[in-house]
């Protein structure tokens, strides 16, 4: 047991941030059917951002634990400047297509915003590591972990539940799972369905943006980060299912339990299992642990 539980925590820390990365990539196929390759860059964005506007804040000696909304104003401004200008500015034009042209399209942006990224931030690390400090350390069970790991699993579990409520609870939640189930009514219906689209992929960027916001404390923020974490963030939705909401969430747990798994006990194996599980998943459900009905026109 003792054994089991760094395990068991680490792959919860680890699920929690790939969860709130994953749950932006999920949301905007779900609604609008696009693989978006550029939630990665995405992602990378919200990192560099945070360490930019961190690393000022500190620098100006500020209070340095109003830094924490300075990581979080960060991704928003990430998300709300990015989601609409590609939204708006690109993919509209693009609805309608083959799954395999928006794929195609999304995966340019993301090699452009690779490159503007080295071009505004060059290829130089960035750290903001005081953030993942100042909370001190807590002691559980003979293990000691920073305070902050577990800030992020409950930000994940609070952004899980909060748009489930928006989704179940909400008029327009449910106006957005009716654009969900079937656009032509939608529109037929009057409903604003270019809106819910705009609306769909900002909340999509912004919840990659925060992602990386929340995960620069932990990191060195390099180019092509953006790079792994939509290989993973695909993983998750790929097991999970993809469009599901659960299914994001149960896969990132699986995915951050077996590289937790791994890095333990295999660690020459670590990158292979994430892989290794998704193929069995397939196997056994192609469509994903918790892939959804699909309604046939007639």
């Amino acid at each position: 047991m003792r054994e089991l539980l760094p395990v068991v925590i680490d792959g919860a820390i680890y699920a929690s941030w790939l969860f709130v990365v994953a749950i932006g990539l999920t949301l905007i196929y779900g609604v609008m059917k696009i693989l978006n390759m550029a939630h990665g860059s995405l992602y990378a964005l919200g990192a560099y951002a945070a360490a930019s506007l961190g690393g000022a804040w500190f620098a100006g000696g500020h209070s340095p634990y109003a830094s924490y909304a300075i990581l979080v104003l960060a991704a928003l401004i990430v998300g709300l400047i990015a989601g609409p200008l590609l939204e708006r500015g690109l993919l509209r034009f693009m609805y309608g297509k083959d799954e395999i042209v928006l794929l195609l399209v999304t995966y340019a942006v993301f090699l452009i915003l690779e490159d503007v990224i080295k071009l505004i931030w060059g290829v130089d690390p960035y750290f903001i590591a005081q953030p993942y400090g100042m909370l001190g350390n807590l002691d559980f069970a003979g293990l000691t972990y920073p305070v902050y790991s577990f800030v992020l699993i409950a930000v994940a579990i609070f952004i899980g539940i909060g748009i489930a409520w928006v989704l179940q609870r909400t008029r327009p939640g449910k106006l957005l799972l009716v654009v969900i189930h079937d656009r032509e009514v939608s529109l037929a219906m009057g409903i604003n369905v270019s809106l819910f689209y705009l609306t769909t992929f900002t909340a999509g960027a912004m919840l990659a943006a925060i992602g990386g916001a929340l995960t620069a404390p932990t990191v060195s923020v390099v180019p092509g980060m953006g790079v792994e974490v939509i290989v993973l963030a695909f993983a998750v939705v790929v097991i999970g299912g993809l469009g599901s909401l659960p299914g994001a969430a149960l896969g990132a747990l699986i995915v951050g339990l077996v590289r937790s798994a791994a890095v333990h006990y295999l660690p020459q194996v670590e990158l292979f299992s994430i892989y290794l599980v998704m193929a069995l998943v397939l196997i056994l459900r192609p469509k994903g642990l918790f892939a959804g009905f699909e309604a046939r026109k007639i």
